[in-house]
């Protein structure tokens, strides 16, 4: 047996001894090798325009004059820029935590329904739209006009639900009239009424009222006396095609039916009527004689258009609702893979043990998908630092100073009509500066995960 070994050792020794090989398992110039063409496009692609674009931020807008930090100092003193950066603050709290929040809830309560499948496939559909092509899905469903704009038609259907909408939008008094106005858009008549069967009708000529809102009113009645009423006619003192008198109504003209018409004492409301389907009211006498008559505001309030979504108040939240339905789902994919590979024995234990659905999920749910939501949040995070698209196809050129974000004035001050090429540098390197930290962070979970 010694025998044995001392010939294996020999033999061993004798054995010709061949190159090392690295680390990666093979010749470190075979690594190089394959590896040089991937550094070379790294380079050109990455590291090249980092260093141009940190080498120009020290240099003015031609590129021959050296300023230094100038440019740095100019970014933090300009007041678009600063909105810009309040906007991006925005943006990094606000839609990646809605849209990992989103993408839980819905994670969790597909688990439970029949149609989950179906339900993921929907919510993730977006996904597949450009950010352009979302971008102007969503400058239409913003859009001002109910007829076009789907979120304020909705807004709209709903406001009228609750609120009775004016009778005759726009309508008001012929020029040189009895009624005149009164303030905040009523109408009130510059003469008392009387009443009794020798008093004339009080009748209330109006103008500008569009015909779609009398194409099926009933024609103008003339109203009659009525013993203790003040009695009278609200119409359009209008005839098409001509030929009708000024303040008298004819055959031809339109009754104004559902007006509120008020008699007015001293500053107070002492009486009230609504005018019928042929224009007429009554009003009490024992009230109203000698009081003055007021059509309110409220029957000639313009109609109720919705809300101004692209405005300079809305227009951030209105694009940031964009981007979570676009990227819920994606969020929603990755947490429902990270739920299926937790345990069901936990979650069936701590039901048998008595805890409720919330506590399951807040206790033990959560905490176990905890490392998923980490990696959702950041991703986003760092989508959110970059966004461009959205916010330049959504706000429109009255809006778009207070929309603004860092990537789409970077793409402003680089290109837009003031071309400052320095400037624009200056906020590329600061737009890095800010998505290092988060790249850090990232990168420390990745390698905590490789430990594991």
């Amino acid at each position: 047996m010694s025998e044995l070994r001392a010939a294996a050792a020999s033999g061993g020794a004798r054995r010709p001894r061949g190159k090392r090989k690295g680390v990666l398992g093979t010749r470190p110039w075979i690594a190089v090798v394959f590896l040089l063409p991937a550094l070379v496009l790294l380079g050109a692609l990455v590291v090249y325009p980092i260093v141009f674009s940190v080498y120009r931020s020290l240099f003015d807008a031609s590129g021959d004059g050296f300023v230094g930090l100038g440019n740095y100092g100019e970014m933090f003193s300009d007041d678009g820029i600063r909105t810009a950066l309040r906007n991006n603050v925005v943006w990094v709290v606000v839609a990646p935590t809605v849209s990992t929040a989103l993408g839980l809830i819905f994670a969790v309560l597909t688990e439970r329904i029949r149609w989950g499948t179906a339900f993921k496939l929907v919510v993730f559909m977006p996904m597949a739209i450009s950010m352009l092509a979302a971008g102007i899905i969503f400058r239409l469903v913003y859009d001002q006009d109910p007829e076009r704009g789907v979120a304020n038609a909705v807004w709209v259907g709903v406001h009228d639900t609750f609120a009775e909408p004016a009778p005759f939008p726009g309508a008001k008094p012929r020029p040189n009239a009895d009624l005149r106005p009164s303030g905040g858009g009523a109408f009130t008549t510059g003469s008392a009424v009387g009443a009794g069967a020798g008093a004339a009708s009080a009748d209330l000529p109006l103008v500008a009222v569009q015909q779609a809102d009398v194409r099926d009113a009933e024609p103008a009645a003339v109203a009659k006396p009525r013993p203790g009423k003040v009695t009278g006619t609200v119409w359009l003192d209008f005839t098409r095609g001509g030929g009708g008198r000024p303040n008298v109504i004819d055959g031809r003209e339109k009754a104004l039916a559902g007006l509120t018409v008020e008699a007015v004492k001293g500053g107070r409301v002492v009486a009230s009527a609504t005018t019928a389907a042929d224009g007429t009211y009554a009003l009490p006498a024992d009230r109203a004689e000698g009081a003055r008559l007021r059509l309110p505001a409220a029957n000639f309030a313009e109609a109720y258009n919705g809300v101004d979504w692209l405005g300079p108040a809305l227009v951030t939240p209105a694009i940031i609702g964009s981007y979570v339905w676009m990227w819920a789902g994606f969020a929603m994919v990755l947490i429902a893979a990270g739920l299926a590979a937790v345990p069901r024995e936990l979650l069936e234990a701590a039901r048998v043990d008595g805890a409720g659905e919330w506590q399951v999920f807040r206790r033990i749910t959560v905490p176990l998908l905890a490392p998923v939501l980490v990696v959702v949040l950041v991703t986003l995070m760092i989508n959110v630092l970059k966004i461009f698209d959205l916010v330049y196809i959504i706000a429109p050129g009255s809006s778009i100073r207070s929309a603004n974000v860092l990537a789409l004035q970077l793409f402003q001050s680089s290109f837009g009509t003031d071309v400052d090429e320095g400037l624009g540098s200056a906020i590329a390197v600061f737009l890095l500066l800010l998505v290092l930290p988060v790249m850090y962070v990232n990168l420390r979970r990745i390698r905590k995960e490789r430990r594991r």
